[in-house]
């Protein structure tokens, strides 16, 4: 008895380090919605932007957003700008951020029904 109540902690143990896991692997928009003051200027608060010059981030996929400031903290992707900023940005932050952008809804939502 004791064995089998040993076995089911571990497994419930093992379990909800797995959804902490992933849950960190998909991002917050919540917690993105927070982090994403230093992209308000240029992106707009909701990835909007009203200016042609800087790409609307809403509705964007959260993996493309995700790469694309890897590639801006690495240096493979170069704007003195995104650069600056991605260099503060952790993985989570990268990922709660690209998740708030992509659940907002804009222009790339529209061209993705048609």
């Amino acid at each position: 008895m004791m064995k089998r109540i040993f076995v089911m902690a571990a497994a419930v143990g093992l379990l909800a380090a797995s959804f902490q896991a992933t849950a960190s692997r998909v991002g917050d928009p919540v917690a993105g919605r927070e982090k994403a003051a230093a992209c308000i200027a240029c992106h707009g608060e909701d990835g909007n932007s009203p200016n042609p010059q800087f790409p609307r981030l809403a509705g964007q996929y959260a993996d493309y957003m995700v790469q694309a400031l890897r590639d801006y903290k690495s240096g493979n992707r170069r704007d003195p700008v995104m650069n600056g900023i991605a260099a503060d940005l952790s993985e989570q932050d990268m990922r709660d951020i690209s998740a708030y952008y992509a659940s907002q809804e804009g222009d790339l939502h529209v061209k993705r029904l048609r």
